[in-house]
């Protein structure tokens, strides 16, 4: 690998590395605003699956909108209504892992916790962890995948990778 390679391929790892983290810096605010809303509606007399299927979609669109313009700095219209519905069925594939280790765990969890901890809200808490690494990977790869012929070559002072043409012009 030559010198080149190197500092494209350390660039890459770096842009990589801070994209993930702002997804997770995003998700951990849809994750209150889900968590928020599940005990909310739990609280209100809601069925388990029910109140977690509405709280995730509650964080699902909070995320969208955040995802796609600051962890994966995409701008303007064109092709929004697509990603979404990517960033949808990704999801609505998530939300149903996340239902069924919630289902699968509340009991358990409701068996081996204090009181003072309710099992759904450990459940969920264990769900989020495990379909996080979905979400990101099938997000990364299908609804945000950079085009093609985009070859990232540095990153801008604001945290932005500059495509090799934007770095020669500027």
């Amino acid at each position: 690998m030559n010198e080149t390679d190197k500092k494209l391929t350390s660039v890459s790892v770096h842009r990589e590395a801070q994209r993930f983290s702002r997804f997770l810096l995003v998700g951990a605010v849809g994750t209150c605003l889900d968590f928020s809303l599940l005990a909310l509606l739990k609280n209100a007399g809601l069925g388990t699956i029910l109140a977690n299927s509405l709280s995730y979609s509650a964080g699902i669109m909070n995320n969208f909108v955040w995802n796609r313009r600051w962890t994966f700095q995409i701008t303007g219209r064109k092709g929004v209504l697509k990603q979404f519905m990517q960033f949808a069925l990704v999801s609505l594939v998530g939300l149903v892992l996340n239902d069924v280790i919630v289902s699968s765990l509340e009991s358990v969890f409701d068996r081996i916790l204090p009181v003072v901890i309710p099992g759904y809200m450990a459940a969920k808490l264990a769900a989020t962890l495990l379909v996080l690494f979905w979400n990101y990977a099938a997000n990364r790869q299908w609804t945000f995948r950079a085009a093609p012929s985009h070859q990232w070559s540095e990153i801008s002072p604001s945290g932005a990778a500059l495509p090799l043409s934007d770095r020669r012009n500027g």
